[in-house]
């Protein structure tokens, strides 16, 4: 990575316009410590998603939780992230990427430092809550302060770099999640999930402020405080009956709020229509081009492919194959070493595939999802870890080589001034797709098992999911068609 990647501050500053933005170089190692610091971000939110999950007994057991509070553990972190990220990220472009990555940096750690302290569910909820706010302002700036910052090929080895903290973070967060809380360190139970984050949140924040180069947006002096509300109550009345609906068998009141949601977000975009030219919150001259369209509608089926796929699969190992808890647990190891090698080639490829990358992965793991498929249909009940190793890893291998590289391509033609409201929007979308994936189960796992133990039906229900996983890879695919076909410095 030359120095010139990251090394020079970006020229989208608030300095006055007859006078150009200083430059200052740095040596490349300045750029590799910024890089370091800006995953160290992402990696935060990604583990602080699932590290929760493998300690939520001993959660319920110590702070006598009920069901519908450790559901809240979950739900209060993941809503206000996908309210949050479209403003975080307009917030970024307006007041500077780096400053607000800081500032949700502290708002993380604090909340951090809040949920291992907490004594009772109510003040734990609050402080899940915090977090995902603190998460919001962060993740925008990662992806908007790498699409300005780097160029080439090196901008390729970033993207990909940040694919393979996605695929590490899956590994990480359940196993990091069962080894802290099994230990016990200082008779702290789990409290150490949540304590370990404040000394990576500090060296972030530190690391950050010296190293990771400012970048706003000289025309982009206010926000958009009417669209930042439409767009927040939109997505929760959206979000929230989509994730809360199969645990109350989907009442009126759940389609009645989906009904406003839609109805909200017609608004909202009436509402950016007529503000294109008044600083809005989503240029909505985004999606007038292709990569960008069609690149958050791909993240949005990978979104709805892993809502879907990951709970149905878990139910599947344990009710299906009966499975132990551990044994599931190094199912979920060996696709995400299977991830972790697809986003390494990605990483290393240096851009020079462009779209055929992401889309050779996506072939790859449909094929591996028909062959696994096929397997588990023929298997029944005797399919074993060894058995399933082949295709599991293929289709973690598949899916490591598309999100990197989907991150890329999409926000390749993004004008910098819009780099982070661009990066707000795909991300979202990959919360949205996971949303309605979730919701999907209802459809296409649960109404067969229809509520039974029954090994059998868990395993028929599961080869029915991976036909629908297969049909969205497939239009995932066809979509990436609107990637650029070159590398991301040449013309499509």
């Amino acid at each position: 990575m030359s120095s010139s990647a990251l090394g020079n501050e970006p020229q989208h500053t608030t300095q006055p316009p007859n006078h150009p933005a200083p430059h200052h170089p740095k040596p490349a190692s300045a750029a590799w410590i910024a890089l370091l610091v800006l995953l160290g971000a992402e990696l935060l939110n990604m583990l602080d998603q699932s590290v929760v999950l493998t300690a939520l007994p001993a959660i319920q057991e110590s702070t006598d939780a009920g069901p519908a509070a450790v559901q809240w553990l979950t739900t209060g972190y993941s809503l206000p992230v996908a309210v949050g990220l479209i403003t975080g990220g307009r917030l970024g472009d307006i007041f500077g990427r780096r400053r607000i990555l800081l500032i949700g940096t502290v708002v993380f750690t604090t909340a951090s430092l809040l949920c291992g302290l907490a004594a009772g569910p109510g003040v734990l909820i609050g402080a899940r809550v915090l977090q995902g706010v603190g998460v919001a302002l962060m993740i925008p700036q990662v992806l908007a302060t790498l699409h300005v910052a780097f160029e080439g090929q090196n901008r390729s080895t970033a993207f990909g770099l940040y694919g393979a903290v996605l695929s590490l973070a899956n590994v990480l967060g359940p196993v990091m999640g069962g080894l802290l809380t099994e230990a016990d360190l200082f008779g702290l139970s789990w409290r150490p999930i949540f304590l370990v984050n404040v000394p990576v949140g500090l060296a972030v924040f530190l690391l950050g402020r010296r190293f990771i180069p400012e970048s706003t947006v000289r025309k982009a002096d206010r926000l958009d405080l009417t669209g930042m509300l439409l767009s927040a109550l939109a997505v929760v009345l959206i979000v929230f009956p989509l994730t809360e609906g199969h645990l109350h068998h989907w009442p009126l009141w759940c389609f009645a709020l989906l009904a406003a949601g839609f109805i909200v977000l017609g608004v909202f975009l009436r509402h950016q229509k007529c503000k294109q030219d008044n600083a809005p919150l989503v240029p909505l001259s985004l999606f007038q081009g292709r990569p960008f369209s069609g690149g958050v509608s791909a993240q949005l089926m990978l979104g709805l492919l892993c809502g879907l796929f990951f709970m149905t699969w878990t139910l599947y190992l344990q009710r299906g194959l009966g499975m132990s808890p551990f044994h599931a647990a190094l199912a979920f190891v060996l696709l995400s070493v299977g991830e972790l090698a697809g986003a390494t080639v990605a990483a290393r490829s240096g851009g020079r595939f462009a779209r055929r990358l992401p889309q050779a992965g996506a072939l790859i793991a449909l094929a591996a999802m028909a062959a696994y498929g096929l397997r588990a249909d023929g298997g029944r009940g005797d399919l074993t870890l060894v058995a399933m190793t082949a295709p599991v890893v293929l289709i973690g291998f598949g899916l490591g080589m598309v999100g990197g590289p989907l991150a890329d391509l999409s926000l390749a033609r993004v004008p910098h001034e819009d780099a982070g409201a661009a990066s707000g929007l795909f991300n979202t979308a990959m919360h949205l797709g996971i949303a309605l994936g979730t919701a999907l189960t209802a459809l296409v796992f649960f109404a067969t098992t229809g509520g039974s133990p029954d090994a059998g039906l868990h395993r028929d229900a599961f080869v029915n999911v991976l036909w629908w996983d297969g049909a969205l890879l497939a239009l995932m695919w066809a979509l990436m068609f609107c990637l650029p076909k070159h590398a991301t410095n040449q013309a499509d």
